[in-house]
């Protein structure tokens, strides 16, 4: 059976009292513990935070984050004219200690109206103490990617249909008469385009609201 928790001991231990070697184990596992304790409750803060959020407030943000990305990026504007339909997740908020994740809700705009609710997540591991928030829209091109959206149990990014992060450099020399691919995705904040930050394996799932 394979340890939850595996502790390697050092070689210098090997003629150290069984109680000290037992001791020591206690207090990895612990360390380990209260790490991933520590991690859990700061997700489920910020989580419960978000769940807060009535469809009016979900709405008034995806307009006012979608707004803030055009000033920002020309290109995210021209490829918004062309998109089917576009996903806005207003705030993402991303934390963690050695285990971390993140978490946020966004609207399904066509047309200019909400269509659908949304929620992101993703879960990630190894050294990232601390927290950071962001936004990101997803602008659908073709009939294929909402078709996988309203038919998925979640939509995972990074598999079909092909999702096209766009940072800074790329967004300048993007242009929207060759647009071939079915998802183009923005990582922002109120600065600008952000390209430190990946929502590779991020699942979009529909939520009530």
């Amino acid at each position: 059976m394979k340890q939850l928790y595996p502790i390697s001991v050092r070689a210098d231990n090997c003629n150290a009292p069984a109680w000290r070697v037992a001791l020591l184990h206690c207090q990895t596992y612990l360390q380990r513990l209260t790490l991933l304790i520590a991690t859990v409750i700061s997700l489920s803060i910020f989580s419960s935070h978000a769940c807060a959020a009535t469809a009016e407030d979900l709405n008034a943000d995806a307009v006012q984050a979608l707004n803030t990305l055009y000033k920002t990026s020309p290109a995210a504007e021209g490829i918004g004219k062309k998109a089917r339909a576009i996903l806005v997740f207003p705030k993402i908020t991303k934390a963690g200690l050695v285990f971390g994740g993140s978490y946020g809700e966004g609207v399904l705009l066509k047309a200019g109206s909400a269509s659908g609710y949304y929620n992101s997540i993703s879960a990630s591991w190894g050294w990232q103490a601390g927290a950071e928030s962001y936004g990101y829209v997803v602008f659908l091109m073709n009939d294929k990617a909402i078709k996988y959206l309203n038919a998925s149990q979640g939509w995972e990014l990074g598999v079909d249909p092909t999702v096209v992060v766009v940072n800074a450099g790329a967004a300048k020399n993007l242009s929207t008469s060759t647009l071939k691919d079915n998802a183009y995705a923005f990582v922002f904040d109120q600065q600008g385009l952000m390209g430190s930050v990946s929502i590779e394996g991020t699942k979009i799932s529909r939520i009530k609201r």
